[in-house]
């Protein structure tokens, strides 16, 4: 555990992942933390995407697909006979780097989950969940007049962060994100990052238009990104995977600044990639 004094949101130890007799994943182990982005780098192919869909259960209907190792979510395993995957993905919840949305309408889009799992009890509970996840995702200002229009009217950057809205709406403790920004332009980019920094922040106080004040919990966020300026921006944790290995973990400046193995510095020098 890196943070000794904190107990990890999520706990990956000796992850491995076979696709046939390809051997995908090898022995992962690493911890994520509430209030914490972990980032994971390495080159293209090397199992960071994998990663993130083994813990949302995502390899669960590929062909051939067999996960070995221990994944738990505050204490709890991910892969024993007794969890319901839809309930996890609802606690462990995965966006892909293209947004999706739907389309209906920006407020139908973050409106969904909570009507699919009935976290409201009349309309006016979700109008507050629909805000509370538009203004967690740093979008409530640039919506909040146009909350009838075809989500695929949005720009890229705000789609992208309208599916991160549709996926705090159900207010999970763990976020995990696959290259959400690799298809944004620098602006929409630099907008997504310090997104990032607000819904990690610790019990931020948010006031609706009705008048609720609510109180956001930390989220633990768990990020791949082929990034390696990305990573040194926005996380605190960082891990380097290379041929289906993690090669180091740690803290993200100790990492950066003083790599202990060879295939990270080879990595960071652009020997590898």
């Amino acid at each position: 555990m890196t943070e000794a004094q904190e107990t990890p949101t999520l706990s990956v130890r000796d992850l491995n992942v076979y696709f046939g007799e390809q051997h995908a994943l090898k022995d992962v182990s690493f911890d994520v933390f509430s209030g914490k982005i972990t980032a994971i780098i390495g080159p293209s192919g090397c199992g960071k995407s994998t990663i993130l869909k083994a813990i949302a259960r995502l390899l669960d209907e590929t062909p051939n697909a067999r996960v070995e190792g221990s994944i738990s979510l505050q204490g709890r395993e991910l892969y024993s006979k007794n969890v319901d995957v839809d309930q996890l993905r609802g606690s462990a919840v995965y966006v892909d780097q293209r947004p999706t949305v739907w389309s209906i309408s920006v407020y139908d889009n973050v409106a969904m989950p909570a009507r699919t799992w009935r976290l409201a009890g009349n309309k006016a509970e979700l109008d507050e969940i629909v805000e509370i996840s538009l203004r967690k995702a740093s979008l409530w200002d640039e919506v909040k007049a146009r909350l009838d229009i075809n989500a695929a009217e949005l720009s890229a950057g705000q789609q992208q962060r309208l599916s991160i809205a549709r996926a705090l709406s159900l207010n999970p403790p763990l976020l995990l994100l696959d290259e959400p920004t690799a298809n944004l332009d620098p602006i929409c980019t630099s907008i997504f990052e310090d997104f990032l920094h607000e819904i990690r922040d610790e019990e931020v106080s948010i006031k609706t238009t009705v008048g609720m004040n609510y109180s956001q919990s930390k989220v633990a966020v768990l990020i791949v990104t082929h990034s390696m300026q990305q990573a040194a921006r926005i996380s605190q944790l960082v891990g380097m995977m290379h041929l289906g290995n993690m090669v180091e973990y740690g803290k993200t400046e100790k990492i950066f600044t003083n790599p202990t193995d060879q295939r990270l510095e080879s990595f960071i020098t652009g020997l590898i990639g």
